[in-house]
């Protein structure tokens, strides 16, 4: 059986050498990560012509856990690679051992790729701007700079931090959605159930007494009939309503109206600016504060924001900063960011610390997010079960109320005799 040797290092950053006997360098790196350790390099101690070939085609065997590539996958390469070169890992090498670490079948090829392009002579940020939907503007700008500077491990790991914040925030606000969604489903598959299966035999029923119904029941009765019938149509209507909301919401002039709508919406509008301020605010600072010049921050920004409304907002501030204003008066101007927002900005822009205070910003308008995330989460969870109670309440009550009637008649009756 091959030896392989190879150096990993602890959570703790303690570096360890050893040999170990095993079938192919692909078990080698799966005995080790289920040991938690990372990898830094392994190696074949005797390579035999057949045993080249063996190690050359294990990443092609390896087992892939998801295929798109994911933010948990950005943030893993950022934090290895950013390792490797502190620990003075030469940088093909340090891509070589991200590659076979790497779950995503996506991003296994990315990084091949790179690991090629980078080996051609090609530096790394521009052999990571021909994946620009895996790594954005972002990226490339800030190791653009690192590469300038010499400081290529310290940018790494600022968007290592960068990307444990953005997947922490998103983790917080996905799941005080998820279970809402997930109640509010089960209220519309009851309602389904009821209309396609339990209406009709009570319906059946109904018919067969000749029983006088209820309003309730009777209007309950039609609804269910109308679901029935037009079942196909309805679904196809919601599903060709979705599609052309969507073609509509695409365009430039719908995602505008859209935006506008959603930010007049109170509450709602209000947490969903505090998002858009919290996401150009991180970004602007983890830019200036890498040494990328305001002017192509606000560009990249510009690009990254994700919401037409402030990218426009954004192209005005640029346009005036370019004429010699300070960062706060076009945005003050806006009428978009809040009071608070301007004068921690204007102190920073006086104090010279720009970059940290975006920085205190961002962090700031992240807590209130989380925290109303929170809040919601634990209030709409009584009420969605109350809303789910309360309609299936009233379809029982409905459904059995000529039932009571009905026994209620034959009771009267039996005592009249």
């Amino acid at each position: 059986m091959p030896k392989f040797s190879y150096v990993v290092k602890n959570k703790d950053g303690k570096t360890y050498r050893n040999v170990m006997d095993a079938a192919s360098q692909e078990a080698v790196v799966q005995k080790l990560q289920k040991e938690n350790y990372f990898i830094v390099s392994i190696k074949e101690l005797t390579l035999s012509v057949s045993k080249k070939k063996e190690v050359k085609t294990a990443p092609q065997l390896k087992k892939f856990t998801h295929k798109k590539s994911s933010l948990q996958d950005l943030l893993s390469f950022a934090r290895q690679l950013a390792t490797m070169l502190e620990a003075g890992v030469p940088l093909i090498r340090s891509l070589g051992v991200i590659e076979i670490q790497v779950e995503s079948e996506e991003f296994f090829k990315v990084v091949q790729k790179i690991r090629k392009n980078v080996e051609q002579g090609s530096s790394l940020s521009v052999a990571l701007s021909h994946y620009p939907k895996i790594f954005n503007q972002f990226w490339v700008s800030l190791l653009e700079v690192g590469e300038a500077s010499g400081t290529i491990p310290i940018i790494l790991n600022r968007l290592s931090f960068y990307l444990e914040q953005q997947a922490s925030f998103r983790s917080t606000i996905i799941s005080s959605l998820i279970y809402p969604c997930i109640l509010f489903f089960v209220a519309m598959g009851a309602i389904a159930f009821f209309a396609l299966f339990v209406g009709p035999k009570f319906e059946d029923i109904f018919t067969s007494m000749n029983a006088e119904l209820p309003w309730i029941t009777a209007q309950l009765l039609m609804i269910f009939k109308i679901m029935r019938t037009q079942f196909p149509l309805i679904i196809g209507g919601t599903i060709a309503s979705f599609w052309l909301f969507k073609r509509y919401v695409r365009t430039y002039h719908g995602k505008m109206a859209f935006e506008k709508f959603l930010f007049s919406l109170p509450t709602v509008g209000e947490v969903l600016q505090s998002i858009v301020i919290e996401r150009f605010t991180s970004q602007m600072s983890i830019l200036i504060d890498s040494g990328v010049p305001i002017l192509y921050a606000l560009d990249i920004a510009e690009r990254l924001v994700d919401n037409t409304t402030c990218s426009l907002i954004i192209a005005q501030i640029k346009e005036a900063v370019k004429e010699g204003e300070l960062l706060v008066a076009p945005m003050e101007r806006s009428g978009f960011f809040p009071p608070m927002c301007i004068q921690m900005i204007m102190v920073g822009e006086e104090t010279g610390e720009l970059s940290k205070m975006l920085k205190h910003v961002a962090e700031f308008y992240q807590t209130s997010v989380e925290t109303f995330m929170k809040r919601f989460g634990t209030l709409i969870e009584p009420f969605m079960l109350v809303f789910m109670g309360g309609v299936i309440g009233v379809i029982l009550v409905a459904m059995f109320l000529p039932m009571f009637n009905i026994a209620q008649l034959g009771g009267g009756g039996g005592g009249a005799e």
